[in-house]
């Protein structure tokens, strides 16, 4: 069940065009479904990853739902004339999606995976509130290692769950997905970073409207100036010199011609 997606020119990436207020009705559809399915979003880190790490372009590539989590990513989209739509219901971060998941038909096992222990504990216990009558179970991210992976993995198939929330960060996540995705059990698998700390209230969540605005890349080089700071103003620049360069090999092949 892959749905359709949009080409983003400029980035070089595809996107899937779900509003937020749709994502119970997506997931409901992804677990009737069966099989391993995956929920992924896109931001400017995400598309610096996808085209410099070849495991994390391949989850992208293989996923169910790639959300347009990031302003610029929604802002592209909208640009190319894909959506009339006057809000910004169509930029879903993980915190957007993850609130709707009491209307999510069929879901009752929840897996949660990263952060730290008493991240992981508090952010299970805000899912059983959400989530009344359904299973939930967390395995912390500290000393992450093959060991701890395949530890992991063993439990997650004895579980035997619906969803499973990876917050180990980017691309660790992705990687882990992707490597592990002939053993891990059949289930929706969302990639959702640092959501489980703002789910469990370790990290403050911007704004809203701050986001709407697309500056909620300065509310979290406030909160975390040394882990942004080069996402922000760094990486882009990276990501412009990997697309040029791609552009103008491209042009200069195709002149060749």
């Amino acid at each position: 069940m892959i749905l359709g997606r949009d080409r983003l020119n400029l980035l070089d990436v595809e996107v899937t065009a779900v509003q937020e207020h749709g994502m119970a009705g997506v997931l409901s559809g992804l677990i009737a479904a069966g099989g391993r399915r995956t929920v992924v979003g896109h931001n400017l880190h995400s598309c610096y990853l996808y085209h410099t790490l070849p495991a994390f372009r391949e989850l992208y590539d293989s996923a169910d739902v790639v959300l347009m989590d990031g302003a610029p990513v929604y802002a592209l989209w909208k640009l190319q004339g894909h959506s009339a739509a006057p809000d910004t219901s169509f930029r879903v971060g993980s915190t957007d999606w993850i609130k709707h998941l009491g209307s999510v038909q069929g879901l009752d096992r929840v897996a949660v995976v990263g952060t730290n222990g008493t991240s992981n504990a508090l952010a299970c216990r805000k899912l059983e509130t959400l989530l009344p009558g359904a299973r939930v179970l967390g395995w912390a991210g500290e000393n992450w290692g093959p060991e701890r992976e395949s530890s992991v993995v063993d439990e997650l198939q004895a579980f035997a769950p619906n969803l499973v929330l990876v917050g180990l960060g980017m691309p660790l996540q992705e990687t882990f997905l992707w490597h592990r995705r002939d053993d891990l059990p059949e289930a929706v698998y969302g990639a959702v970073g640092g959501a489980l700390d703002q789910i469990s209230g370790h990290q403050v969540l911007a704004p809203r409207w701050l986001g709407r605005l697309g500056f909620e890349w300065l509310w979290r080089l406030m909160i975390s100036p040394r882990r942004v700071f080069g996402r922000v103003f760094i990486e882009p620049w990276k990501l412009a010199a990997i697309l040029a360069g791609r552009k103008f090999r491209s042009t200069k092949t195709g002149a060749s011609k």
